[in-house]
């Protein structure tokens, strides 16, 4: 296309720039074909014009799309030039931090100069089994697909790493190197893999060295061959090394050092083995101070000597080699400390004793005189003679230096030889991966023999490399059938033979080093005269005649011709050769010797034990024979690089090429310059210009398709997608030449994919911008609608709102004429009522006045009225007293006059008798008349006086209150005058309180102004205060807020510390679980390694004895799982026959197993005669203890038999002699002296009951002790059958009680007589009291009589019975006992209450057993009735005769019977133990069984074996079953261990069979779910708690090996299914890219969907299900499972750059939520499975939220709270636009990202552990099925089983 077309206005290009080397600026102008110069604008803003050069016109580079920018792959970008390059690479390095990057098939690795955690085991897992180019780059991508590609293609891989010193060529190496160790593993016990990583400690001590550029730089190159077996695990190593840099052990530049094996020593002088070396510190010797810098930061020398010792040693260098090593290498040091002096201008000496040189001689064991000789001397020969000639000091000085570096070259290539050794082995190498570490190329201001040398490497290897990328093009095209002659690159073979063919550099260096008088100039001169007009590639400086310039593939460079001749030479002094050689000291002779003739570092002489030794070929670079010191040095490089050239081309490579971004060792810090110099060396900008050369850009026909279907018609899609693509791209690009169509893919020219990208966003802006014009017409339209509707909205409600407010007008102006006319009338009507209110306020007070007025007139009147009435009643009394003293006064006169003339006529009458007989006549009733009327009239007159005498003291208290008020009267009056005299100074008084009245009230008022203001006052302060009140009231109740805030802020903060605390504990539960479940994990590891030996061993016999055969392989495996006899037998088969097998086995395995098999023979043979032992003293104690238990038992017995039949005797003596008694008593009962009532009487009856009772306790304790020793007697004849003397010997203790027994009975013996003496002395003293007490004792007869009975039908009962009647006799006892104790003594019943329920327990629990045995014997003697008449029915049916007719009646069939009640037990053999292991598990199909059958039924079958082997007692039958069960199931899962099937089924039955062994154990923990009759099936004689742990650690095995299967299933569906396929089509539109194909190392296998993943999850729960495996341990296998889903999809995206895009995350979150619906389905949300996938959905919405502003950070940092923060700045990092609209993540955002998450105490691995297993657990889950009903269906073959 025109240039016209590329070169429009906003177009960007790369111009050449002094400081960046290229910069980017943007055209402000169209580019015409006329214009001689380009309108551009700088990034900064600023215009130039950019001269264009008139000659070529050559436009600048145009700039990649920023969508293709920070690619994976460089040969994806569209314009492929070094400025898209190096922008690329600076994009990727440091904004995404990303050091690895693809160009073609190189590997390019930028040095970060930091450590970066990519390299973990983790990583490594991710990139195993990884297709190239579906990860981001890495080195284990790199040393993937090399493993890869050895397996798949049966052929030879190397890895060549090469840059410049300080690029990270030995890093990349040696992370290669652990990455084929760590996945590939080793073949033996011997750690190939480990030796191989040690040797890295090594070769780096002696090898590597501090420089300007870099702390660890090698300076030597090598080449390590990994060796595989056959099945692709290490078995060795060897290396290979080239050109060291000997100078370096003599001399050092500034900020440089020496070795670091030196200054390791110097750092570890003081200990004591390093005493004898004389060493100090670094800065004391001439060879480790030269560069002045003895130090590397942060690496101490001390602790890297100790890892190179443990290296030495793990490589089978023994302590006394490595003494011996370190000793030559302190030799060296002290050699450069020598000090050579002038003894004249030709000659030089050293002085005596020498304390360096000295020491030089006793380390290396030389003498003192003979090396101070040749150190200043050399020996010349001539034809005829030979003299010696001194040396002057600078000679000899160079000839010590040559000495020293020769030592050290010969110890180097010592320990690499040995180092060889420990890495080598005799087992068959079926193919290797080589791992080349060389030097770069090399210019600097001073180019020497050195550089030279490695730039010829150099030119080697981009030589190989430029053909084999070459080939690798060639082969695409013919592949896809496009012509290749169209590809053209740059060959240097020219180059190379100028340096290497014949009369080249080298052909004249080696020639001028062979004359006698050759000097570099003489040299210089060949090379000039030989060169300089025939090759263009050779030049000569123009001011120098000792220098030439040679144009390598990178750049010229100019080599000095000085030191050339002597470099190539490296001569050395013959003498102090001999010298050596003569040493005492064995290595150093060794080290000088031929290579064969060398021992062994483990002082083992060849061929006498130990590895088989292989001859091993020694470098044909390094020959150890006398013709070295004549081969120069550069035959000897070409020589090896040849061979090394040989190899690499027998092999298929993988390039990785190393940069160093700067000269600082700055981290992430990019230098352009120094980038693009390396990259011009490397050969990466050759690799991209051969492939700009052809056809770069490549597409398969569905990428394109989906890619660029916007730039199709709806016509121009048909059916075939492939001429589709055809017909678009001959539209859309005109020329042919641009693109071309392969078979799979188009093939595209260098910015075509550009092009198609300008098209792309073209068409997609005018989309963009015809969707944004149709999208803000609807939303002009949209809204002009809304505003007309508003509009109207608005009229109808303003309209309505006039209208509304003239209604509410005129509301108003009515409702205002009602108010006024009501306020009117309310206003007149209140005037009205203040007007009345005041009249009758008015009258009131007129009134009022008038009533008080008239009241005061009535009162004073009233008061005149009563002092009138009281004047005028006081004067009428006294008239009146004064009257009726007057009056008295007359009557008593008259009175006094007439009495005085009766007296006189009285004395007259009396003076006569007549008159006094008449008188007396009735005088005596006159008498009585007047007496009484006397007593009348005296009790009126006393009332009278009474009456008088009260009138007189009212009368006279009155007259002196009469008196005292006229005194009173006339006080007042005088206090009237007096007052009226006083009313004048009254008045006086009065005017003066009137003045200080007023004073006062103004005083008053001013008070009354204070109070105010003081009220006044005091109301503000009173508001003020309560305004303070308020706000104390506030903060009071912010405080109680606040307290209340604190205490549910402490309340929820310690419900959170205890769900953290209780999260923990179940986390470190979780972890101990899991700790215990790897530690399980391992020790099956370990048993498959011990059979895998085991096989291997029986293999080896095989095959060395090809006529042997195993004979019933079936049998054999079977009886080897669980019988010790046959595993031992077959180690000792093995033993014998494993001495002669040599070939094809390592020595030292063979050896090992040889000694292991005679350790477990020697094992096996003392746990054989300890079982004997044991076996033997176990059946003598039996023995005796059986004798003396039954001759105790005897005697016992016995004794208990005489003793009852005493009893018996003595009771009958005492009931005769008892009724003796009271026939006695009955006789003597008229006597009256016994009679009721009386106290003998009392006391004999009390004495008899007591004596009753007694004899009633000692019955029922003889009861008692006769069931106690039934009991035991029938418990010991149970118990006798069992093996275990434990038990025997307990039961035998519980009957050591005799002497208990015997005292009880002599007690009771005693006790009869007691009792015998005193009725004996009763029936002498109280016969009279017999009658009265024979209603009692014949009561007591008929207790008597009673309770013989009961013993007589105990005694006649059998033993069960007895026991149970003896025991409720005991009950109801002690019932009586327990009630008068109640009465008695509560405390002592409560005490008595206890004893009395344990012995009922105890009575009880020996009732249960008994039952159980003899329902056992019963259960036990049907069979055997049954096998007897079965047995019987044979013989009969045996017996009878061929012609012999059979009766009818015998025949059983026809027999009605009961149907048998089975107890859920299942009958075999011994001999039928195989054939139930082999049928049920060895040979059992799960498909079947799963879909057929019950779930579960092989555990409840085995389960009810093992229930009959119980029943019988029989442990051995027990113990076999159980290890025959797990051995069987063991083996049947490692032969089909991957059928997800058969782990399954076999998981869920031995959870079954594990949940069978706990529900019938008999622990009530287990019984609550269990019906009465399940609880009858329980085990009765054996506690299998810890076969259960057994069974229940073979279950997570199980569980392990089941996830590990499923993972298997899943591992290659997660990535396509939930990554790759697009579930939502046309989301995510196909980014070009580049070399680095899918599927590149593999072909295609299918492409799996989420459907995929759907429908295997969905098979994996159906299978389990059907399989009736808990629903429990379903759901942690379904979380687990997610868990695998979310972890690998996400360690996908974290190593995927192309995954992380807006679209992505769409996908993602749409895949995560079917999986959530899925759950949803099988109803498994809450198994915790979704949990598992929020990191995945964490990192799905990372990709999908705006990531610009800090509130975008700040939502980032609390949404992803399950991701760490290295996975949140990964994802960030890799994030990348799928098209230009979107937007890249800024390095700015990032930081505050990092600065927002610092404070995260998080792990900072990068990727989460696939590997991780949840720790499983297995929930009691009871089954409902009864045993007794489960049925054996013939398909198992299973009929030697009988239904018990």
């Amino acid at each position: 296309m025109a240039a016209s077309e590329l070169y429009t206005k906003s177009a960007r290009v790369w111009i050449p720039d002094a400081e960046e080397v290229w910069k980017s600026a943007e055209l402000t102008k169209d580019y015409k074909n006329d214009d001689a110069s380009l309108q551009l604008m700088l990034e900064d803003g600023t215009t130039i014009d950019h001269k264009l050069d008139p000659k070529t016109k050559n436009l600048p580079y145009l700039r990649n799309p920023d969508i293709l920018v920070g690619e994976n792959d460089l040969t994806a970008l569209s314009y492929l030039h070094e400025p898209a390059v190096l922008h690329n690479l600076k994009v990727r390095f440091i904004d995404s931090k990303l050091i690895y990057t693809y160009c073609g098939i190189v590997l390019v690795a930028i040095n970060p100069y930091e450590t970066l955690p990519i390299y973990g085991t983790d990583i490594i897992n991710a990139y195993s089994g990884q297709n190239m180019g579906d990860m981001d780059p890495h080195i284990f991508a790199v040393a993937e697909e090399a493993y890869k590609q050895m397996a798949r293609d049966e052929r030879n891989q190397s890895i060549i790493v090469s840059g410049e010193s300080g690029a990270g060529k030995t890093v990349s190496a040696k992370y290669a190197m652990r990455y084929f160790a760590t996945v590939s593993g080793s073949a033996s016990e011997a750690n190939v893999e480990e030796k191989v990583l040690a040797s890295n400690p090594i070769m780096e001590a002696i090898g590597n060295a501090k420089t300007t550029r870099n702390d660890n730089s090698s300076r030597f190159g090598k080449y390590i061959e990994i060796g595989f077996d056959n099945r692709y695990r290490i078995i060795g190593a060897n290396m290979r090394t080239y050109l060291l840099e000997k100078s370096r052990v003599v001399f050092q530049a500034d900020e440089e050092r020496n070795y670091h094996i030196f200054y390791q020593l110097c750092a570890s002088a003081n200990q004591p083995e390093f005493k004898n070396l004389r060493l100090s510190t670094a800065n004391d010797f001439l060879y480790t101070r030269q560069g002045r810098s003895p130090v590397i930061e942060g690496v101490d020398d001390a602790k890297e000597l100790c890892t190179t010792r443990h290296a030495f040693t793990l490589l089978g260098i023994n302590e006394s080699y490595q003494i011996g090593l370190f000793q030559v290498l302190a030799a060296i040091l002290h050699l450069g400390n020598v000090e050579i002096k002038d003894r004249d201008s030709d000659s030089s000496l050293i002085a005596p004793n020498n304390r360096h040189l000295t020491a030089f001689c006793e380390l290396v064991g030389v003498t003192y005189q003979d090396m101070s000789q040749w150190l200043c001397h050399r020996k010349l020969k001539t034809a005829t003679e030979t003299y010696i000639k001194p040396l002057p000091r600078l000679q000899a000085t160079n000839a010590r230096d040559a000495l020293s570096k020769h030592i050290y070259a010969k110890l180097f290539n010592w320990i690499v030889e040995h180092v060889n050794k420990a890495l080598v082995t005799n087992v068959k190498q079926h193919s290797f991966i080589g791992v080349l570490d060389i030097y770069g190329f090399e210019t600097f201001e001073i180019n020497s023999f050195e550089q030279f040398c490695i730039n010829y490497a150099n030119e080697k290897l981009q030589q190989q490399f430029n053909m084999h990328v070459f080939k690798l093009e060639q082969e695409e095209y013919m592949k896809e059938q496009i012509p290749w002659t169209l590809i053209d690159f740059y060959d240097n073979q020219p180059c190379i033979n100028l340096i290497e063919a014949k009369m080249g550099i080298l052909d004249l260096l080696d020639e001028e080093c062979k004359m006698p008088k050759g000097s570099d100039d003489s040299w210089a001169q060949k090379l000039y005269n030989t060169h300089l007009k025939t090759c263009s590639l050779f030049e000569k400086p123009r001011m120098s005649n000792r220098a030439f310039i040679i144009q390598h593939f990178a750049d010229k460079v100019e080599y000095q011709c000085e030191g050339f001749l002597e470099k190539n030479k490296d001569t050395v002094n013959e003498e102090q050769i001999h010298v050596l050689k003569a040493s005492k000291f064995d290595l150093l002779v060794e080290l000088f010797q031929d290579e064969e003739k060398a021992t062994t570092p483990t002082g083992q002489v060849p061929g006498t034990g130990g590895r088989t030794r292989l001859s091993i070929k020694p470098d044909k670079g390094r020959d150890t024979s006398s013709k070295e010191h004549k081969k120069t040095v550069g035959c000897q490089f070409r020589n090896s690089l040849q061979m090394l050239m040989e190899t690499l081309n027998a092999t298929t490579p993988h390039y990785v090429r190393c940069i160093k971004p700067n000269d600082f060792k700055l981290a992430f810090s990019f230098d352009p310059k120094r980038a693009v110099q390396q990259l011009r060396a490397c050969g990466v900008l050759e690799t991209i210009r051969i492939s700009a050369a052809g056809f770069p850009s490549r597409w398969t026909y569905q990428e394109f398709f989906s890619r660029y279907r916007v730039l199709m018609k709806q016509k121009d899609v048909l059916p075939d997608k492939k001429l589709t693509c055809r017909n678009v791209l001959e539209k859309l690009v005109q020329d042919q030449d641009k693109y071309q169509f392969g078979k799979t893919k188009i093939f595209f020219r260098a910015g075509q994919v550009a092009y198609l990208e300008k098209l792309r966003a073209d068409k997609l802006r005018a989309a963009c911008i015809r969707i944004q014009k149709t999208i803000r017409c609807w939303l002009a339209r949209k809204k002009y609608l809304r505003q007309r509707s508003a509009v109207i909205t608005i009229q109808r409600f303003t309209r309505g709102y006039q209208a509304r407010c003239l209604v509410k007008f005129m509301r108003r102006t009515q409702a205002a004429t009602v108010i006024q006319k009501y306020q009117r009338m309310c206003v007149e009507r209140k005037r009205y009522r203040q007007k009345q209110a005041a009249a009758l306020a008015m009258q009131t007070i007129l009134r009022a006045y008038m009533a008080r007025q008239k009241y005061q007139a009535l009162l004073r009147e009233h008061k005149a009225v009563i002092i009138q009435k009281h004047v005028r009643g006081w004067l009428a009394r006294c008239w009146y007293k004064r009257c009726l003293e007057a009056i008295v006064y007359l009557q008593c006169c008259i009175r006094r006059m007439r009495a005085k003339r009766e007296l006189k006529k009285l004395k007259i009458e009396a003076r006569s008798v007549e008159h006094f007989k008449k008188l007396n006549k009735g005088m005596e009733n006159k008498i009585m008349q007047l007496q009484r009327k006397i007593d009348e009239q005296n009790k009126d007159n006393r009332v009278i006086s009474e009456k008088l005498v009260s009138l007189e003291s009212s009368y006279a208290s009155e007259s002196e209150r009469m008196r005292g008020e006229l005194g009173r009267l006339r006080g007042v009056e005088e206090d009237a005058k007096n007052k009226a005299n006083q009313v004048s100074s009254l008045l006086e008084e009065l005017e003066k309180l009137r003045k200080e009245l007023s004073v006062t009230q103004q005083e008053k008022k001013t008070i009354e102004d204070w109070a105010q203001k003081y009220r006044d006052e005091m109301e503000k302060m009173v508001s003020e205060l309560k305004d303070q009140n308020g706000l104390l009231k506030k903060e009071k109740d912010d405080l109680n807020r606040m307290i209340q805030e604190q205490s549910q802020q402490m309340t929820e903060k310690m419900t959170r510390a205890i769900a953290q605390e209780t999260q923990q504990l179940e986390t470190d539960l979780n972890e101990e679980r899991s700790r215990y479940q790897n530690l399980l994990t391992e020790h099956l590891r370990l048993e498959e390694k011990y059979d895998d030996l085991k096989e291997e061993l029986a293999h080896s016999t095989n095959v060395s004895k090809p006529g042997h055969r195993r004979t019933d392989s079936t049998h054999s495996s079977n009886e080897s799982e669980y019988t010790y006899n046959s595993e031992y037998a077959e180690l000792e088969d093995g033993s014998r026959v494993g001495e002669d097998v040599t070939r094809g086995m390592d020595t030292s395995l063979t050896l090992k197993l040889q000694k292991r098999v005679t350790e477990l023979e020697q094992e096996k043979q003392s746990l054989r005669n300890e079982l004997e032992n044991r076996e033997e003293q176990f059946q003598r104690a039996r023995a005796r203890d059986d004798a003396q238990f039954r001759k105790a038992r005897g005697a016992e017995l016995e004794y208990e038999s005489l003793k009852r039949q005493e009893l018996e005797s003595e009771n009958k003596k005492l009931r005769h002699d008892l009724a003796e008694m009271r026939q006695s008593l009955l006789g003597g009962a008229a006597a009256g002296t016994g009679a009721p009532g009386s106290p003998a009487y009392k006391v004999l009856l009390d004495q008899l009951n007591a004596s009753c009772e007694e004899l009633e306790v000692r019955k029922e304790e003889v009861l008692i002790l006769r069931s106690q020793l039934v009991s035991q007697k029938e418990a010991m004849h149970h118990k006798e059958t069992m093996t275990e003397p434990s038990v025997f010997a307990k039961d035998v203790n519980k009957l050591k009680d005799a002497d208990e027994l015997k005292q009880a009975y002599v007690g009771l013996k005693d006790t009869n007589r007691l009792l015998e003496q005193q009725l004996q002395a009763q029936r002498r003293t109280y016969d009279s009291e017999v009658e009265s007490l024979r209603g009692e004792l014949q009561n007591v007869k008929e207790e008597n009589n009673r309770q013989q009975q009961l013993l007589a039908q105990n005694l006649q009962l059998p033993p069960e019975a007895r026991i149970e009647a003896s025991l409720q006799h005991e009950i109801t006892r002690l019932t009586n006992e327990n009630l008068e104790l109640m009465a008695d003594d509560p405390t002592a019943s409560r005490e008595a209450r206890v004893i009395i329920l344990r012995r009922m327990v105890d009575l009880m629990e020996q009732l249960e057993k008994q039952d159980r045995t003899i329902r056992k014997l019963k259960k036990q003697l049907k069979v055997y009735s049954k096998r007897i008449g079965e047995m019987g029915a044979g013989q009969a049916e045996g017996q009878t005769s061929p012609g012999q007719m059979v009766e009818e009646p015998i025949h059983p069939v026809n027999i009605p019977r009961r149907e048998k009640d089975f107890q859920g037990m299942l009958e075999y053999k011994k001999e039928d133990e195989m054939k139930l292991v082999k049928n049920l598990i060895l040979e059992l199909k799960p498909r079947g069984v799963a879909v057929n059958l019950i779930p579960g039924l092989p555990a409840y079958i085995l389960f009810m074996c093992l229930r009959h082997a119980d029943y019988l007692n029989d442990d051995q039958k027990v113990r076999t079953l159980l290890t025959s069960t797990i051995n069987s199931i063991k083996k049947i899962l490692k032969k089909r261990g991957d059928d997800f099937e058969t782990v399954s089924f076999w998981l869920a039955n031995t959870c079954r069979f594990l949940h069978c062994l706990k529900q019938y154990s008999g622990d009530e923990a287990f019984m609550k779910h269990n019906t009465s009759r399940q609880n009858e099936h329980c085990l009765s004689n054996f506690d299998l708690a810890e076969y259960r742990q057994v069974i229940s650690d073979l279950a997570i095995q199980i569980y392990q090996q089941l996830v590990k299967c499923m993972e298997n299933i899943l591992q290659p569906m997660i990535v396509s299914g939930m990554l790759e396929h697009e579930t939502i089509q046309g989301v995510s539109g196909v980014k070009p890219t580049g070399l680095r194909k899918r599927t590149s190392s593999i072909a295609d296998e299918g492409t799996y969907t989420l459907d995929s993943i759907l429908r295997q999850l969905s098979a994996f729960h159906s299978t389990m299900c059907q399989h009736g495996t808990d629903p429990e341990l379903i759901k942690q296998v379904v979380k687990q499972l997610f868990y695998i889903i979310g972890a690998v999809t996400l360690n996908n995206l974290l190593l995927r750059k192309d995954m992380c895009s807006w679209s992505k995350g769409m996908q993602i979150r749409y895949n995560v939520s079917q999986l959530e619906e899925w759950l949803r389905d099988k109803g498994l949300m809450n198994c915790g499975a979704k949990e598992t996938l929020e990191p995945l959905i964490q990192a799905a919405q990372l990709l999908q939220v705006k990531k610009k502003t800090e509130e975008d950070a700040e939502a980032i940092c609390s949404m992803c709270h399950a991701l760490t923060t290295a996975q949140i700045v990964k994802v960030l990092n890799l994030y990348t636009p799928v098209n230009e609209f979107e937007e890249r993540v800024s390095v700015a955002f990032i930081r505050t990202i990092q600065t927002r998450l610092r404070d995260r105490s998080e792990s900072p691995q990068l990727l989460m552990d696939t590997k991780m297993i949840y720790p499983v657990t297995f929930p009691f889950s009871p089954s409902s099925l009864a045993l007794e009903t489960i049925q054996i269906p013939t398909s198992l073959n299973l009929s030697f089983l009988t239904r018990v």
